[in-house]
């Protein structure tokens, strides 16, 4: 039987993914898409799985990426589209996809699915996708996992957020734990790494978001919360 998003979100699988979020606007010539696409395809490398907006862009560098990365070892690629008037077509390298009416649903899904989360340069989709996560990481609705922002826009943005919203006490400081920013792919894949060798470490006794988010219930009854990585 064919696997479909669906029925990975209803099996009871634990898998390490990461998910991708960036500009469908960037071009192949642009640093930051060859960027993620070197990113992606060490993820791939290492038998991780990842999922995207399944668009153009920075989205289909990380599915092209994965995809060489990957090589047929079994890892996945997939993508989450969304239905725009404007119609975008899904990029070739994915192999599972789901098109979603409604970007709530399908951010839903995003985290569901995810163990991490990297951020690349983007306009409105990607910052609301960054603020999505963050926000029910901070409202313990979602497990804590490492959000991981790209570039100098999100350094800047991080920046701003402590200034203003840090200090003025709308946000607390352990708000910030779970963010990382970083400069490259190689800084990137460092977190990643470490993040899933905590995460095959704990083993059952990890968070998994099918089941925090998912099922809104917390693995053996635990709070289980990824350790700040070094």
């Amino acid at each position: 039987m064919k696997e479909t998003i669906d029925s990975i979100l209803q099996a009871d699988r634990r898998i390490f993914r990461v998910a991708i979020f960036g500009s469908a606007r960037i071009k192949k010539n642009d640093a930051n898409y060859r960027m993620i696409y070197r990113l992606a395809k060490m993820i791939g490398k290492e038998h991780v799985d990842i999922v995207t907006g399944g668009g153009p862009g920075i989205m289909e560098a990380a599915n092209k990426g994965h995809k060489a990365g990957s090589n047929g070892n079994g890892a996945h690629s997939m993508g989450l589209l969304i239905k725009l008037p404007n119609e975008q077509k899904s990029n070739k390298h994915i192999d599972i996809k789901k098109e979603y009416r409604h970007f709530s649903e399908r951010l839903d899904n995003f985290m569901m699915l995810s163990s991490a989360v990297v951020v690349a340069p983007g306009g409105l989709g990607t910052l609301l996708e960054l603020v999505y996560a963050w926000q029910l990481m901070q409202v313990r609705h979602t497990c804590e996992i490492p959000l991981i922002v790209i570039g100098d826009m999100w350094k800047e943005f991080v920046a701003w957020s402590k200034k203003w919203q840090l200090r003025s006490a709308y946000m607390k400081p352990e708000d910030f734990d779970s963010i990382y920013t970083v400069a490259t792919a190689d800084d990137a894949m460092e977190i990643l790494k470490q993040a899933h060798e905590q995460y095959l470490k704990a083993g059952k006794n990890a968070c998994f978001n099918t089941v925090r988010y998912g099922k809104k219930l917390h693995v053996n009854g635990k709070k289980a919360v990824l350790r700040r990585l070094s």
